[in-house]
């Protein structure tokens, strides 16, 4: 009986010293308490944690994709849309993303959701499609700026999809075809002024120098005999038959 017991206790405590061992990962490390209170970050390699007196929590330190599910933002011009976004993170303090925060995941989800519709809410829907980059620095600012605390890095954030109503959409298209529109009438009527300055300089010009005048018409003549007409039909210059007519009237 004696020699049974002591083989009990003896594989008792082969089984106590194989299972105080942990080997962690190049990419993971263990927050160790002793008797409840912390201790020390260990790892990574091999790691003795004796039971009972000893507890380790383990934490991965690799980046994190954490998809943000679509939430429902109202934007500063009254437009209703859904967005969602994915928020990339990790861990760069075991200590405070074990002690500072029950569930580290979860808190920055959720905080990911608010900030999310906060950010947004402010702006219109016009900057919500064409500034996006912007939106995603802003977000990631006010993430990692939160998430300090518990020691998670807050490393980018990508807003997905902007869904709209489909009655919106059709809404935007009539809008950028009427912005279309006035934009082409605005390039219409600026070419037309630019038209009339010049026709004004030019008629400047011919007022201060009557020859130009003349020649100005020889060479319309030049252009509309390479046309090929039957028959040409065009304003003669008083200018070019006044001599004549004075040398007549002197007859």
């Amino acid at each position: 009986m004696a020699f049974i017991s002591s083989s009990f206790v003896l594989l008792i405590v082969v089984l106590l010293i194989f299972s105080s061992f942990r080997i962690l990962r190049e990419y993971e490390r263990g927050v160790v308490f002793l008797l409840g209170r912390f201790w020390k970050v260990k790892g990574p390699g091999l790691i003795i944690v004796i039971p009972g007196v000893m507890q380790m929590v383990r934490v991965d330190l690799r980046i994190v994709v954490m998809d943000v599910p679509p939430q429902d933002v109202i934007s500063r011009d009254n437009v209703s849309v859904k967005v969602n976004a994915v928020v990339f993170f990790r861990v760069i303090d075991p200590q405070r993303a074990i002690i500072q925060v029950e569930d580290y995941y979860g808190a920055t989800n959720q905080l990911a959701q608010t900030t999310l519709r906060s950010v947004l809410g402010k702006h219109e829907l016009d900057e919500m499609l064409a500034e996006r980059d912007k939106l995603n620095v802003d977000i990631q600012k006010i993430l990692d700026a939160a998430t300090d605390a518990w020691g998670i890095k807050v490393t980018s954030v990508e807003i997905k999809h902007v869904d709209i109503d489909p009655t919106m959409v059709r809404a935007i298209a009539r809008q950028a075809e009427a912005e279309r529109e006035r934009r082409a009438k605005v390039i219409h009527a600026e070419g037309e002024l630019q038209a009339s300055e010049k026709l004004a300089q030019a008629a400047q010009v011919l007022a201060q120098q009557p020859q130009a005048i003349q020649l100005r018409y020889l060479e319309t003549l030049t252009v509309i005999a390479a046309d090929k007409n039957s028959t040409i039909v065009f304003p003669l210059p008083i200018d070019l038959i006044s001599a004549f007519i004075e040398a007549a009237k002197k007859k």
